[in-house]
């Protein structure tokens, strides 16, 4: 017995020293790198690493706030579909921070920069559908080196140009030579590149690859080579192109995005009151789980007619659309007087123009929410926006700016809250004709 046990010790150590070696061996492979910091060589991360899996993306600095919740849209769906491809490895998206937005105009309460999801959305919501983690949590748990993240790689996606100049369009997916002009990211040593990752200083990369990128984001998983990298991050995310726009999925996702619990709370206190307007009375509940969600078309809405009045950047960038205020108030005066409502609430961008139109509708209630202090500080302008959205999502009638991803929110909220069409697909015009529709993207089941 004691010879066995020997015997048994020795062949122990004997395979120890030669996983060792083995491990070694392919430890001085990932040591190769090309021009850009990718390796040559194939070293294979699972042998050293747990089989989790992390993509990040970030989003050009311009986009604003709604059109960076259709991009997180595309990208979950992407990820369920990875998730159910490719079992071998444990998948996670994190969600990149929330930063100063072009539309985050306050200036007195402090940073913007950083904004975790969930100061906006319910992320055990988000969880139903794919495993996503905040930025702070991905840094706790991911390998770090002296309190330095050294992510895998990054892919900045870039435009084919020359497409756009012939018009012809076809998927691409090419990796290119860095523009140094163009390039947010230098090397600074061996396996090794600094830039502005979300305004995290610690957060560095060991290759950096740029990519002429022409496609749906579901194209992107030839990039993600598990067995090479760990994390993979995708800049400008918002080029990659939707997969299943308006499908079931495409709806699944968004039902998900469920807000912050106390950001209803504070939208439906003042609909309650300032507007008489409740869930129970509208007809507007639903379950806590959005999964056990059912279609419907009997939601009623609060004794209000909403609108969302863009202006600002809006007043140039698309002027050919955008009605006068004068116009504006003859509008929905005309609206008001159809429906029998004598509630306006505005959702605006513009509190000169707020007071402009409500200096029009002179016998006719106007409202806009106002945020406390305590709001302010703690959610930030986006948050107050979001209230805005809730408010606006439970009126009886809704009247939105033409291509603002503003009110495409809106309406995707009244669509899942059970509205009937012809009081969510409305629009402001620019004159007395008709307008123009964006059409009608209806929620699928």
């Amino acid at each position: 017995m004691l010879n066995l046990l020997l015997s048994l010790r020795v062949l122990y150590v004997t395979l120890f020293l030669i996983n060792f070696a083995q491990t070694a061996n392919e430890n001085k492979f990932c040591d190769s790198s090309d021009e850009y910091g990718e390796n040559n060589n194939k070293c294979n991360v699972q042998s050293r690493y747990s089989r989790n899996r992390y993509i990040l993306y970030d989003v050009n600095p311009v986009e604003g706030f709604n059109l960076r919740r259709d991009v997180y849209i595309r990208t979950a769906v992407f990820m369920k579909n990875l998730i159910e491809e490719e079992k071998e490895f444990k998948w996670q998206l994190v969600l990149p921070p929330w930063d100063n937005l072009y539309h985050w105009q306050s200036k007195h309460i402090g940073s913007q920069a950083q904004l975790p999801w969930g100061l906006f959305f319910d992320v055990k919501s988000l969880l139903r559908y794919i495993p996503v983690i905040e930025m702070y949590q991905f840094l706790q748990e991911y390998p770090s080196e002296d309190e330095q993240t050294n992510l895998d790689i990054v892919y900045i996606l870039q435009n084919d140009e020359e497409m756009f100049k012939t018009g012809i369009f076809k998927d691409k997916n090419e990796i290119v030579k860095c523009n140094d002009k163009s390039l947010q990211f230098h090397k600074v040593e061996s396996k090794k590149f600094i830039g502005y990752f979300w305004g995290y200083h610690n957060i560095t990369s060991k290759a950096i690859k740029c990519v002429k990128y022409h496609g749906t984001v579901s194209y992107l998983k030839q990039n993600l080579k598990p067995n090479v990298y760990r994390s993979v991050m995708f800049d400008h995310m918002e080029i990659a192109l939707h997969d299943f726009y308006g499908t079931r999925e495409y709806w699944r996702v968004r039902r998900s995005m469920r807000y912050n619990s106390e950001l209803y709370d504070i939208a439906n206190e003042f609909r309650k009151k300032f507007l008489n307007s409740t869930n129970e009375r509208d007809n507007t509940n639903r379950p806590e789980d959005w999964t056990k969600e059912e279609n419907k078309r009997n939601a009623t809405g609060g004794p209000y007619l909403s609108v969302h009045l863009r202006r600002r950047d809006f007043l140039i960038g698309r002027s050919a659309t955008v009605p006068t205020i004068k116009s504006v108030a003859s509008q929905l005066k005309k609206k008001l007087k159809e429906l029998q409502l004598n509630l306006l609430f505005v959702a605006t961008d513009s509190v000169e123009e707020f007071n402009e139109l409500k200096g029009h509708l002179s016998g006719y209630i106007v409202l806009r929410f106002v945020p406390s202090d305590y709001v302010l500080n703690k959610f930030k302008d986006g948050g107050v926006a979001i209230i805005d959205q809730i408010i606006c999502s439970h009126a009886r009638y809704f009247m939105g700016t033409h291509e603002s991803t503003f009110t495409f929110r809106i309406q995707e909220d009244r669509e899942i809250l059970g509205f009937s069409t012809t009081t969510t697909f409305n629009y402001l015009c620019k004159d007395t004709k008709k307008c123009d529709s964006n059409g009608q993207w209806e929620i699928v089941w």
